[in-house]
């Protein structure tokens, strides 16, 4: 039995702030900062190769709907993978996933560093990214209502941003520039395109949904999880798949010569500057600093939960990943802990770490959708015609999916992150002493 006095993660979340925390995980805009590497890649097929992406993450989305509902703790894909199939793989699915979120808000302190050394070049890039650090961490600590909210109120200015691109590039075509049309085929077809080239983008985009992942970390602060997180985790999905979808479109449209970019890393701000000269330039590069901070906050308050759920019943040290803050109720210690990993953005490379996320995320999405299958046909037994194809064909092509997919990661991808699988799979070794034992595992007592 619990100790009354003992701090929990409190149920403060509705479905509203589920979605639009899911949402500002993904940071959308991103959508724009790689529109031109991305053009380069697909032959200007940006919106198809997005359209790709978000087929192939709406099955591996409906297996973490299947899950959480027979599941609604804070522990995500580690969560469902241990229950589901072995204590080891889902110890070594925490592993890999906490990748993505760790290493997340070092990726967004970079990217702002970056742009404000830009702006203000006399001052060290250092400053701005331990500052970054700093305020994302005391939002973090405060609460993830605090959070929740600072996020909303960002990702407002994200959408913001796709209504202005939109609105100016319906105005430049209407006015002859671009394309000169509004509906057109010629950003989802083109015939010149390599296919080796356009799957390589596909890995890259399908990290861009994590977000719906990220909500599933949120289910013991989420009020009625099991009915209130599926229907999040395909909001999630399918909104921000619009997003990705509509801007590459008009993004297409408006600039058709994609070639004709002066740096394909900043293609997005010639063409704000093309069809809204200052005002649109001005506001994206606002917003885009304004991203980073949303994006920061979430991935870091998902990473403390994943690590607060290991900790809590001992399959990290449990006196600081396990610990609760009795006044502001959040994994305190955690928190820290991903600022200061934060902190590599001043040593380690923006390669490095997107090539340690990629992996963790396909990873953990492939052994989740195995979980559905271990879980619901074979354990439960859910064989009937509808529950072969719910349980076992669905999850089993979303499974091939992002496993073909991992597989075509880049040798740096591959090699990073099986680097950190190897350390996880010998830290497990130690923990269960040469497999002698089997790892602690989460009692799922609902939280106050």
């Amino acid at each position: 039995m619990n100790d009354p006095n003992t701090p929990t993660l409190k149920r403060s979340l509705s479905l509203k702030y589920v979605v639009f925390f899911g949402l500002a995980f993904m940071a959308p805009t991103t959508l724009f900062s790689t529109y031109g590497v991305a053009a380069y890649s697909t032959n200007g097929m940006v919106a198809t190769a997005y359209l790709v992406a978000l087929i192939v993450m709406l099955f591996t989305a409906y297996s973490y709907a299947q899950m959480v509902k027979a599941f609604p703790n804070a522990g995500a894909a580690y969560t469902f993978t241990q229950k589901s199939l072995n204590p080891h793989m889902g110890f070594l699915v925490g592993w890999t996933i906490i990748l993505d979120y760790v290493f997340s808000p070092m990726i967004s302190a970079l990217l702002l560093g970056i742009a404000m050394k830009a702006y203000f070049p006399s001052i060290p890039i250092s400053i701005w990214i331990i500052l970054f650090i700093i305020i994302v961490t005391v939002i973090n600590i405060l609460g993830i209502t605090v959070a929740a909210k600072f996020n909303t109120a960002l990702l407002f200015l994200q959408f913001g941003t796709l209504t202005l691109f939109v609105v100016f590039s319906i105005k430049g075509l209407l006015n002859g520039q671009g394309a000169g049309t509004l509906l057109s085929i010629f950003p989802f077809i083109d015939s010149n395109v390599e296919m080796s080239d356009f799957m390589s983008v596909i890995p890259i985009l399908c990290f861009s949904f994590l977000g719906f992942d990220a909500v599933t970390t949120l289910s013991e602060e989420t009020k009625n999880p099991r009915r209130n997180l599926p229907r999040a985790i395909y909001l999630v999905t399918i909104i921000g798949g619009l997003y990705y979808i509509i801007g590459s479109y008009f993004l297409q449209l408006i600039w058709p010569e994609y070639q004709s970019f002066n740096n394909p890393e900043a293609a997005y701000m010639e063409i704000a500057m093309f069809i809204g000269g200052n005002l649109l330039t001005s506001y994206v590069l606002a917003e885009g600093i304004m991203a980073g901070f949303s994006s920061a906050v979430a991935s870091g308050a998902s990473a403390s939960r994943v690590l607060y759920a290991m900790g809590r019943e001992g399959v990290l040290p449990t006196k600081i990943f396990g610990y609760l803050s009795p006044k502001y109720r959040t994994p305190v210690f955690n928190i820290i802990i991903i600022g200061v990993i934060a902190l590599s953005s001043l040593f380690l490379s923006l390669t490095t770490a997107v090539s340690l996320i990629n992996f963790g995320a396909l990873f953990a999405f492939t052994m989740v959708n195995i979980s559905v299958i271990a879980l619901y046909f074979f354990r439960k037994k859910q064989r009937s015609v509808m529950g072969t194809i719910r349980y076992f064909i669905i999850p089993l092509i979303g499974a091939l999916l992002t496993g073909s997919i991992m597989v075509m990661l880049d040798i740096h991808s591959l090699i990073l992150g099986g680097t950190w699988l190897t350390l996880g799979f010998l830290y497990l070794l130690y923990l269960t002493k040469m497999f002698r034992q089997p790892p602690p595992e989460l009692s799922f007592e609902e939280a106050n």
